[in-house]
């Protein structure tokens, strides 16, 4: 068995699609109309009630139980293309998290919690640039050693 995709109830397709086209550079993998499955898995659904059978208004925005999560190299630049899009709403301002990744969280167009963080190969590239020993940083960010060995060489 292979994972295939996430699939997020949209009100309307085209406007989802250019939200996740323009603001996170997602690529379309497949178009189905209703239905838009992006490269890196994430799927677009329009009339999602109608796909699984629920009664439309069991279709709930912010429901908050769920988060799509992106990591940024460029996270300031991010944060001032974010800054372009009025309509956002966030649900705070930028957090570091105890591990040092620095994270934004906010609602799409349909009431789903995105998450836009550091990547965290460059996290763990800043503490070792700033001089601490892989020891350290595994300490602070509560990982192996190996995992972050791993992390680095990938």
């Amino acid at each position: 068995m292979k994972y295939s995709c996430t699939v997020i109830s949209v009100t309307d397709i085209n406007s989802a699609r250019r939200f996740y086209e323009d603001l996170f550079g997602l690529k379309v993998f497949q178009d189905y109309g209703k239905n838009i499955v992006f490269t890196c898995g994430l799927a677009l659904q329009q009339d999602f009630d109608w796909l699984v059978g629920l009664p439309k208004d069991s279709v709930l925005k912010k429901s908050n139980n769920m988060e799509i999560c992106f990591e940024e190299q460029n996270f300031d630049s991010f944060l001032n293309k974010l800054k372009k899009y009025s309509n956002i709403q966030y649900l705070g301002d930028v957090i570091e998290h105890s591990w040092g990744q620095r994270v934004i969280r906010f609602y799409d167009l349909d009431g789903h919690i995105v998450e836009v963080g550091e990547d965290m190969k460059m996290v763990v590239n800043r503490f070792l640039a700033a001089g601490m020993t892989i020891e350290e940083v595994s300490a602070k960010m509560d990982v192996s050693v190996a995992d972050l060995t791993r992390l680095l060489n990938s």
